[in-house]
Formats: C-alpha cells, sequence, structure tokens
C-alpha cells in the first residue's frame, strides 16, 4: 500500500465503489432541475428522506417556479418546517425562485459561477446541479465525502469541503467526480458509518484504506 500514489488510490477506489454500487445516483426525488434546487437547500442538516417527503406537498400547491416566486414566505415555511431551519430555508427558496424567474426566464442556469449567486446556493448545491442536471464535472464535498476521503487517505486531515473539493479535482477524472460522490454516499450510509465504528469488515476496500480499523 505504501508504494500506491494518491491518484492509483484514487483510481482503484473509483474501480471498486463502481463494482459495488453501479446504480448509485442523486437520492434527493427530482424531475426538474428547479426542483433539485429547492430540495438540495432543505437537505442542509436534514436526511434525503425526509426531504423526499415533504417536498412533495410544497411541489403539489406550488407547481411551478412562478408559483413558488409568488408564495408567501410564511406558507412555504410552514410546509418545509420539518426540514429544520425553516425560517432560513424558506427565505432563500423564495429569494432563489425569484431570481430564476427575473434573470434566467424561469430555468436553472447552466453556470457554476451564475449557480453560486442564487441565495442558498453554495459550492456542494452548485456542483451537485452541474454534475446531476447537466452532466457537467463535479466533486460534491457533502459529509459523507469528507469523512470518507479522508479515512481513505486521498487527503490528509482536510475538513473544509473547498479545500477538499480542489484535492479531489487533482486526483478524481472529471467524468467520474459526480458518481464517485454519490457512491461514497452509499458507502458511507451503509458501510463507513459515521455514528457507528465503520464495518471495515465487509468493506470492499478495506486491504487499501489508510485508516482500515481506526
Amino acid at each position: 500500500m505504501t508504494t500506491m500514489t494518491k491518484q492509483d488510490l484514487a483510481l482503484e477506489i473509483i474501480r471498486r465503489l463502481k463494482e459495488e454500487y453501479p446504480d448509485a445516483d442523486c437520492t434527493l426525488d427530482y424531475n426538474q432541475a428547479w426542483k433539485l434546487l429547492v430540495s438540495v437547500r432543505l437537505a442542509a442538516q436534514c436526511t434525503d428522506a425526509r426531504v423526499n417527503v415533504v417536498v412533495q406537498d410544497l411541489f403539489a400547491q406550488y407547481p411551478s417556479v412562478e408559483a413558488l416566486a409568488q408564495a408567501d414566505v410564511s406558507e412555504i415555511e410552514r410546509i418545509v418546517r420539518p426540514c429544520g431551519l425553516g425560517h432560513s430555508k424558506a427565505r432563500d427558496i423564495s429569494a432563489c425562485m425569484k431570481m430564476l424567474q427575473d434573470q434566467y426566464g424561469g430555468n436553472v442556469p447552466e453556470d457554476f459561477d451564475a449557480l453560486l449567486k442564487l441565495p442558498g446556493v453554495g459550492r456542494k448545491s452548485a456542483n451537485l446541479i452541474m454534475g446531476d442536471v447537466f452532466g457537467k464535472p463535479a466533486i460534491v464535498t457533502d459529509t459523507h465525502c469528507i469523512r470518507l476521503v479522508n479515512r481513505m487517505g486521498l487527503v490528509d486531515g482536510i475538513k473544509e469541503p473547498k479545500k477538499v473539493e480542489m484535492a479531489l479535482w487533482k486526483l478524481i477524472p472529471p467524468e467520474e467526480g459526480s458518481d464517485f460522490c454519490h457512491r461514497l454516499v452509499y458507502h458511507g450510509r451503509e458501510v463507513c458509518t459515521a455514528r457507528t465504528k465503520p464495518y471495515c469488515d465487509r468493506c470492499c476496500l478495506k486491504d487499501i484504506c489508510e485508516k482500515h480499523g481506526v
């Protein structure tokens, strides 16, 4: 293992996770780009499973960018409250939909820097949109990604999302980034868990993982 470069390690991890989770994709349910934008804002400090339930009511009541842009913020807050941080999330969603309507004709912009200017959208959310909606190179540094790449030895003790993202851009082939991050989510939930000791005995990476058993 000591002879493996980080690049070699990254490619081997990608290969094995691809075999383990061939169909891994975004665990937020959506059928339009703006809906993913809303869901990813709600997913902050909330499970994707809960977001998927809550947005059913939200999108039933406000089925378009225009409808949600015109909705009363307090009404949005009432519906999204189960996701936590209801007031700030509702405010961001309302402002974001207004901006989409006013500046982009109700469409989500296919540009990373434009996405970052939308209220409530950070690098993680912008990368998710770029990768999942537009099929562009993307690296989504969520909590699973940051925890796992540190454990695996792809990055060394880096916890800041942007720094992790920049380190991974140097190691992960661009076309693999989005799917790789989705697979890390699956692996982080099922095997390399946060709240319990990782299930290293059934991990497909245990022989090449730097923190195996730690």
